[in-house]
């Protein structure tokens, strides 16, 4: 949803918080939004690190955190517009969404030039023609495909990695707003059920759902954004006929712990188990949480930690790899000890954290609020 939070008392109860239109946003489901981006974090600290093989590979599925994120979006944005055409135009659905995340997208890319350019570890592999880095910081701040740069040649955004998933999520917006709000239930519950099995057939033929974000496999983006973005669009309007059971945060958060913790699986009888396993998290695993946390209550002891993590996630996820590049660097440049590295990586997932609050609190939101202010957003179509 695309308002930010404020915190609602009751004496010294915390409650739901409201959309602007009155709508209570699924508390658990903000709070599940940031633990899938602390679980991407530490999947790239840890195997950017130690490399992809090791007994310190964690998190070896959390790539699917994306597929999970787009799930997500598609089901909250469905409940948060669905019924709100007969009174805003499809130009400022755009408007609303680009306040909504666009401010991100440029703080991500000005750290990611800051740490390509100051990466003390990184002065053998980050040799980049001065007008080929502006052009990728250009292409970086309108969120199109980068040019290759020295040490990230394969990256559609060679400056800041996970902002590939983001350029997805817009494209997402977009067929939303120009198609598929006008599809019934039916027609969408069809594409998720046919693209759905190309997805499972992805995943046998590679082994894997990770791709999508370099230029190698860049087909595999949209391929995860209709099958994921698709399911919760589906969902969200079927979602009446769906019993629904009630598991909270720390159940299900536990759950995408062991879904990402799994390990690799092997190849068997000309199958590929592991691109299976990702597939079957995605059309299967990934809807059940959804549904389970829409329906489910945070609970007096829970709404604060639901609160802070579904405002944290996108800040988080967007502004973290430049940091995880540095670190990566120094291991491998510098070769530590795995006990100075732990310690490192240790300072660097506060660190990561507090800055992507800061970053939420003195700039995120207040331009947000200045800009929905300044293009006159009212609050029936904010």
């Amino acid at each position: 949803m695309n308002n930010v939070s404020t915190l609602g008392q009751t004496g010294s109860a915390v409650q739901a918080d409201r959309t602007s239109t009155g709508k209570e946003h699924f508390e658990v489901l903000d709070g599940l939004r940031g633990s899938a981006a602390i679980l991407i974090v530490i999947f790239h600290v840890f195997n950017y690190s130690f490399g992809w093989d090791t007994p310190l590979s964690l998190m070896h599925h959390a790539y699917l955190a994306v597929d999970f994120f787009f799930g997500l979006s598609g089901f909250v944005v469905a409940y948060a517009y669905d019924d709100r055409w007969t009174r805003m135009s499809t130009l400022q659905f755009f408007r609303i969404r680009l306040i909504r995340l666009h401010p991100l997208v440029l703080v991500g890319a000005t750290f990611g030039l800051l740490g390509y350019l100051l990466d003390p570890f990184g002065k053998g592999i980050n040799h980049t023609s001065t007008p080929m880095l502006l052009l990728a910081y250009v292409t970086s701040l309108l969120l199109l495909p980068s040019p290759p740069v020295g040490g990230r040649q394969n990256e559609s955004q060679a400056l800041n990695g996970p902002a590939w998933s983001l350029m997805q999520e817009y494209l997402g917006n977009i067929a939303y707003a120009l198609i598929l709000r006008r599809l019934r239930a039916l027609t969408l519950g069809i594409i998720f059920g046919v693209s759905g099995l190309l997805l499972l057939w992805v995943g046998n033929m590679k082994g894997s759902l990770d791709g999508g974000w370099g230029y190698p496999d860049i087909w595999m983006a949209p391929l995860r954004l209709t099958v994921s973005f698709v399911m919760g669009l589906w969902l969200y309007r079927i979602q009446g006929r769906i019993r629904r059971p009630k598991i909270g945060l720390l159940v299900l958060s536990i759950l995408l712990v062991v879904i990402f913790q799994a390990p690799k699986f092997p190849n068997a009888g000309g199958l590929s188990f592991n691109g299976l396993y990702d597939a079957a998290c995605v059309l299967f695993l990934f809807p059940l949480i959804i549904i389970c946390g829409a329906h489910s209550d945070a609970g007096a002891g829970m709404m604060r930690l639901c609160k802070f993590s579904g405002r944290l996630s996108y800040p988080l996820y967007i502004t973290h790899i430049p940091f995880v590049y540095i670190i990566a660097n120094f291991a491998h440049t510098r070769h530590p000890a795995k006990s100075v590295l732990l310690t490192y990586i240790f300072l660097l997932l506060p660190f990561v954290i507090a800055l992507a609050w800061l970053v939420l609190k003195y700039f995120d939101e207040p331009v947000r609020a200045w800009l929905t202010r300044r293009y006159g957003i009212k609050r029936a179509a904010a």
